[in-house]
């Protein structure tokens, strides 16, 4: 079973720079897009849905909010669209497909970078990263319901955020900006170390400079003045099914890179 992550800032025009040619060369069983910024009935309307593939999306109240989506070969038993959580699911940032042996879900975090400070509207004192910080707050007591279960779950997640210094190049070791901010690394030591979540991708790749998203500032394309942010996220039940794994960052259809991970699952027809 192959998965691939992807935030890819906008599905259209990531499909016009070649998304959809790149996919067809990955052979993927499952493709979960973040940040897809679209109405959920235009990607039927416009047709934005590669060959061979069912579509699952959901979108937020406003296009900036990102929405979330899946492509698949296989059709799942069930969607689950939202996590019960009301702000976060006005907002598009949660969808689930239920397969045989294996739920795959696709996660987008908000995102508070250089904007950590502004407010999220003039009603209230609501800032950004307070916005941020309550959403990590929800999924994160989703992800405790969701690891307790005896179901197999592997979350595809753009989180915002990067965990340990080697996930994040030198430049954000001194910033004092959302992504790698102490309590928000915080966070992932608890999902990882308390809760148990698996990260795919390191339980094979443990080298530095693995970055799946780089800021306009860094001059050039894929300057090592990235972050990993993009995460596959296991429950422990299928950790040792992990076969191969990748960030591709020779893609140019999104500042962010794709997570490909092979899994010895059999997802089913």
């Amino acid at each position: 079973m192959r998965v691939v992550s992807i935030s890819v800032n906008g599905l259209e025009q990531a499909v016009e720079q070649g998304f959809f040619e790149w996919l067809a060369r990955q052979d993927a069983d499952v493709v979960c897009v973040q940040d897809h910024r679209m109405r959920a009935y235009e990607i039927e309307d416009r047709n934005l849905i590669p060959e061979g593939y069912e579509a699952y999306f959901i979108d937020g109240e406003n296009n900036e909010d990102g929405g979330v989506g899946i492509y698949t070969r296989h059709f799942p038993k069930a969607i689950m669209y939202g996590f019960a959580n009301a702000q976060a699911d006005r907002e598009g940032r949660f969808l689930q497909a239920d397969f045989d042996k294996v739920s795959v879900a696709t996660v987008l975090a908000p995102c508070a970078l250089g904007r950590e400070d502004e407010l999220i509207s003039e009603e209230n004192d609501l800032t950004v990263l307070d916005h941020k910080d309550e959403f990590m707050d929800a999924f994160g007591l989703h992800m405790q319901k969701t690891l307790r279960k005896r179901r197999q779950f592997i979350f595809c997640a753009n989180l915002q955020t990067a965990h340990h210094v080697t996930d994040a190049s030198p430049r954000y070791h001194k910033l004092d900006a959302s992504g790698f901010l102490p309590h928000e690394r915080a966070w992932l030591d608890r999902l990882f170390d308390e809760m148990g979540c698996i990260d795919a991708f390191r339980e094979i790749n443990k080298q530095g400079n693995q970055f799946t998203w780089w800021p306009e500032w860094a001059a050039g394309w894929r300057k090592n003045a990235g972050i990993r942010v993009d995460y596959q996220l296991l429950t422990p039940g299928i950790r040792k099914t992990i076969l191969d794994g990748w960030i591709d960052g020779g893609t140019r259809f999104s500042d962010h890179a794709p997570v490909v991970m092979d899994y010895d699952i059999e997802i089913g027809v």
